[in-house]
């Protein structure tokens, strides 16, 4: 067993340091307060979509979000333009697409494990509007197979937007399980 040292000043912050082995990353406190596990965090990505895309009418249309800001623990592939996150916990997803349509309809759709989760806003799209169809939300994701895609609906085709300010995908770890 390893010994956790405790480093305190006078300032009244006190510094919990592992020694620098292998092992765990949970520490478990004392039951009179409960258990909690700390952690360093979790994954956090941003993409959007940078190369022109043509979605159909009528039908749910997978939205390819090529271009990566960031990804902090390579779970989004831009191969599949899904995010797979390795560590269990809660996520906070937003998703935002413009399409560049001269009328119809457009709504987005954030799809878990290939099944629509959440719905966002429906809006009516009129030439030369700069409208964007936007969804966020909240949800729990094992780490290990759960993904997330984003999709798309319109009712007359149109193309995607191509800007990082107009169409992109993200999510970040909350808290764990």
């Amino acid at each position: 067993m390893s010994n956790l040292t405790i480093l305190g000043d006078t300032s009244g912050s006190v510094v919990l340091q592992a020694p620098a082995v292998s092992g765990s990353t949970t520490l478990t406190l004392p039951a009179t307060t409960g258990t909690v596990a700390l952690t360093s965090g979790g994954p956090a990505f941003s993409a959007y979509q940078s190369s022109a895309q043509s979605v159909s009418a009528g039908s749910w249309t997978k939205i390819t979000f090529t271009t990566v800001d960031f990804d902090t623990n390579s779970n989004y592939s831009t191969a599949n333009s899904r995010f797979t996150p390795t560590v269990a916990g809660y996520y906070q997803v937003t998703a935002r697409i413009r399409p560049n349509a001269t009328n119809g309809e457009a709504e987005i759709g954030i799809y878990k494990n290939g099944s629509a989760w959440f719905h966002g806003s429906n809006i009516n799209v009129n030439s030369g509007n700069q409208w964007g169809t936007i969804v966020t939300g909240l949800l729990y994701m094992n780490g290990s197979s759960d993904y997330l895609e984003t999709y798309l609906y319109v009712t007359n085709a149109c193309t995607v937007s191509t800007s990082r300010q107009n169409t992109y995908f993200q999510a970040v770890w909350i808290r764990g399980a």
